[in-house]
């Protein structure tokens, strides 16, 4: 990592939220040992039959810091993490923070494309995976990905089937020692609270996901006012069945928040119904996060399961926006309170009170969780609305970094010069100060909560031979939200079908997810009168039935 990549606040500002109490100058790897202190073996984690209490986690974390730096890595240095939900994640991701290497967040499907852009971009020197996870081979996809970058990247594995050439990461998590020498070592050569403590990956509008560098200090006062705008204490017991790699159930307030309460996280690598109900049964879950899909599969399933789900107090819905309607059935058919989410992993979070009247809770996204946070919204010529008007939502604050990793290009796009963030959203904010998102600007495809590249799609599918030109747009899907659908127009003489462009990506490592599930074929796209392609039109098209 190139510290000279990462677009810093202004020094003013940084000054004001030091002296303000909002930036603690502290690494977030040195909190779980404050937790130790504090908690001793209360219970931190728990993965199936695997329990971690405080003490284990930050003794467990700094075995592994030792371990990572003795293999070369040290401050500075970044790493892809690729895991699934399990208790190695909650120590690979304290480890590199106790030691200030830089975890870059991947999630589980993403493949040799997003790994190899993502890892020269940043200029990794580590790959951390799972050996295998759901049949798939991730040691092999590491290797491959580290033979393809332009500096060495070693391949550290958590798993049973540790191969040559390989890194055991759970050997160096069991290493022996005396766990109060380690602590005073690592201790002595902590990261400062304004380096850049992991990087997040944006849903991003061209090419890959864009790398979103955040703060020990920052992301800190992410998590603590996240956990105090949904009312975490000691006894919260937090369930994460998202990718544990999103900001949503990491620090939003997720895994993070529980822990800074002194409550529980407990991980679960599947969202299915029947494995949620009873981990929320047999852990006595109090919270949890679910994109829409995913909680309206569970209040669906709620209907009939014999599982207790009396401990469950609050569900945070995030990801994409719930109409009123839909938004009111969930509570009620989970037994709990429904909590919205409005948040990125740019910065910015709102979240509508726990005690919140129905009309704010299933009719708005909620509120900043900070006095800080400045919104402001604008029309298409960049003046600000009226209030109560709709508009382009941009902000700016403690948690809000003013830039992408090493793009200015793109920054210049994405942040005013006065450091504005342009969400890309457009939203509406009540005379109550709660925000209402009615819609987008950018040309983001919102899949069961996963943020998709309409041009990254485009432009992979574009280089088949068969296709002149392509067009990638929202498809709107009950279940998931929207899905992809691909519009293209063919050279002559020329053929494609929805399996062939599967293959294609897939063949180029594309997650999974970013599949188009749906392929229209058109003489010519229509186009707009710059000459783009006239994405409303198209979408039009979607919605019109054919005739018969």
């Amino acid at each position: 990592m190139n510290p000279d990549d990462v677009t810093p606040w202004p020094a003013d500002l940084a000054h004001a939220y030091r002296a303000a109490g909002l930036w603690r100058g502290r690494p977030l790897g040195s909190y779980p040992w404050e937790w130790a202190d504090q908690w001793g073996d209360r219970t931190a984690v728990v993965d199936g039959e695997r329990r971690l209490g405080y003490r284990d986690l930050a003794e467990r974390s700094d075995a592994l810091a030792e371990g990572l730096a003795a293999s070369g890595l040290g401050r500075g240095d970044s790493v892809l993490v690729q895991l699934p939900n399990g208790w190695e994640f909650v120590v690979v991701a304290f480890a590199c923070l106790r030691l200030g290497v830089v975890p870059v967040m991947m999630l589980p499907p993403h493949r040799e494309y997003e790994l190899t852009s993502i890892g020269a971009h940043v200029g990794v020197k580590g790959i951390v995976v799972p050996d295998t996870w759901r049949g798939y081979d991730h040691q092999a996809l590491a290797h491959r990905v580290a033979s393809a970058l332009p500096e060495p990247a070693r391949v550290l594995v958590v798993g049973d089937d540790v191969r040559p050439g390989s890194v055991d990461v759970r050997t160096l998590i069991e290493r022996g020692g005396d766990p109060s020498a380690r602590r005073e070592a690592l201790d002595a050569r902590a990261p400062s609270g304004s380096d850049v403590a992991l990087m997040l990956l944006s849903g991003g509008t061209t090419g890959v996901p864009k790398v979103i560098s955040r703060t020990h200090d920052d992301y800190e006062y992410n998590a603590r006012r996240s956990a105090l705008a949904c009312g975490f204490d000691a006894g919260t017991v937090y369930l994460a069945v998202l990718p544990a790699g999103h900001n949503f159930p990491l620090a939003s307030p997720g895994i993070l928040g529980a822990l800074f309460s002194g409550g529980r996280a407990v991980l679960l690598p599947s969202p299915r119904p029947d494995a949620v109900f009873a981990a929320i049964e047999a852990e006595g879950v109090t919270s949890t996060s679910a994109v829409p899909a995913v909680a309206l599969r569970w209040a669906s399933a709620a209907a009939t399961t014999s599982a207790d789900l009396s401990t469950l107090r609050t569900i945070h819905v995030g990801g994409s926006v719930l109409s009123p309607e839909v938004a009111a059935r969930i509570g009620p058919a989970l037994g709990c309170r429904l909590q919205q989410v409005y948040g990125m992993a740019e910065g910015l979070i709102c979240y509508t009170p726990p005690d919140a009247p129905p009309e704010i809770a299933n009719g708005t996204q909620g509120a900043p969780i900070s006095p800080y946070d400045e919104l402001l919204v604008i029309d298409p010529d960049g003046n600000p609305v009226l209030p109560g008007e709709i508009g382009e939502l941009l902000t700016r604050g403690p948690y809000t970094p003013r830039g992408y990793y090493g793009v200015p290009d793109q920054n210049a796009v994405s942040f005013t010069p006065d450091g504005w963030y342009r969400t890309g959203d457009l939203v509406r904010i009540t005379p109550e100060g709660n925000v209402v998102v009615c819609g987008r600007v950018k040309d983001l495809i919102n899949r069961g909560g996963e943020k998709i590249s309409s041009g990254e799609i485009e432009t992979l599918v574009q280089e088949m031979p068969q296709v002149s030109e392509v067009a990638a747009v929202a498809m709107p899907d009950p279940e998931v939200g929207e899905r992809v659908c691909l519009f293209a127009s063919l050279h002559p003489g020329r053929t494609l079908t929805l399996e062939e462009v599967a293959e294609s990506l897939t063949a180029r490592g594309v997650a999974a997810f970013k599949i188009p599930e749906r392929l229209e074929l058109l003489p010519t796209l229509p186009h707009t009168s710059i000459g783009k392609p006239d994405k409303k039109a198209l979408r039009t098209h979607l919605l019109t039935p054919n005739p018969t």
